[in-house]
């Protein structure tokens, strides 16, 4: 194995190990403690879950591998805070989606190859490409691991 595939299973790992991860803590966590804000005042656990399933959504157009599997929860968990959009997904659903989308997005993802993952995403110019080639697909992956990672540490404090 080479230098570059080297580097791209190790960013792929952490992604699925953190994938992973989420999910033992979500499935230790309660409907009604995902209810519960973090802190005072601060996001509610079912905002993040929604807002992490919005995210991980938006990754598939990124990575030029289609459209989003739930584009209605844009509005409720990216475009706006927490408690502003009275109407939101149950836990329940929201728990669905996301185990929905990781299967889908796995496959999406390990239908790319090597090469791909240097390739441009969707958000990025082709002028700006050239001028700055690290704004490519697996950059996605490594600021959402980051990302997943961040709101992971919030959501343990619900236990």
């Amino acid at each position: 194995m080479n230098t570059t595939n080297t580097a791209v299973k190790m960013v792929l790992d952490r992604w699925n190990a953190s994938i992973k991860n989420c999910d033992t803590l979500l499935n230790a966590l309660s409907d009604e403690q995902l209810l519960k804000e973090i802190a005072p005042n601060k996001n509610r656990g079912i905002y993040l879950l929604g807002h992490l399933v919005a995210v991980h959504d938006d990754m598939i157009r990124l990575l030029d591998l289609g459209d989003k599997l739930y584009p209605e929860l844009f509005e409720p968990f990216i475009k706006s805070p927490d408690k502003a959009v009275a109407e939101i997904p149950t836990v329940a659903v929201l728990r669905t989606f996301w185990n929905h989308q990781n299967e889908i997005l796995s496959e999406k993802i390990n239908s790319l190859s090597v090469e791909d993952w240097f390739q441009k995403h969707t958000a990025v110019s082709e002028e700006d490409f050239a001028k700055e080639p690290h704004r490519n697909k697996l950059n996605i992956i490594i600021t959402r691991t980051s990302h997943l990672q961040y709101h992971m540490g919030q959501l343990a404090l619900l236990k």
